[in-house]
């Protein structure tokens, strides 16, 4: 009885991390469907540092990083009810910014899963300096 019990608890552990990690991943796109949204007028907004984004950048890319995003909000005011996907290097950073924008009042902000890493390894155009 007691290891039904024990069981039954590890089982239900597992399916909430496991329904948590889904959540958290459809809060994201996949970068094609990044590059699909800029393509239609999406921002496509990269919150990595500048020494970052100078080595490689997706095309369209706007640079804020993410520390000063707050105090820049106003360079973006135009995206607030519009659609804005977020970038970093691979997808933890850009989960902050977006988290940041949505309690900013962004209505419509997707992390782009995986960052620049999927941007590149999806063979999507990059900037290279």
């Amino acid at each position: 009885m007691k290891s039904n019990k024990i069981f039954w608890m590890a089982a239900l552990a597992l399916a909430a991390v496991f329904g948590f990690q889904q959540l958290q991943a459809a809060d994201g796109v996949d970068a094609k469907q990044a590059q699909s949204m800029n393509k239609q007028g999406a921002l496509l907004l990269d919150v990595r540092e500048p020494d970052e984004y100078s080595a490689l950048h997706a095309p369209d890319a706007k640079l804020i990083p993410l520390g000063q995003l707050n105090s820049r909000l106003q360079e973006i005011a135009a995206y607030k009810d519009k659609p804005t996907v977020v970038m970093c290097r691979s997808g933890r950073r850009s989960a902050q910014a977006v988290s940041q924008l949505k309690e900013a009042g962004y209505s419509q902000v997707s992390n782009i899963k995986g960052g620049i890493l999927s941007w590149e390894s999806a063979g999507l155009e990059v900037i290279r300096m």
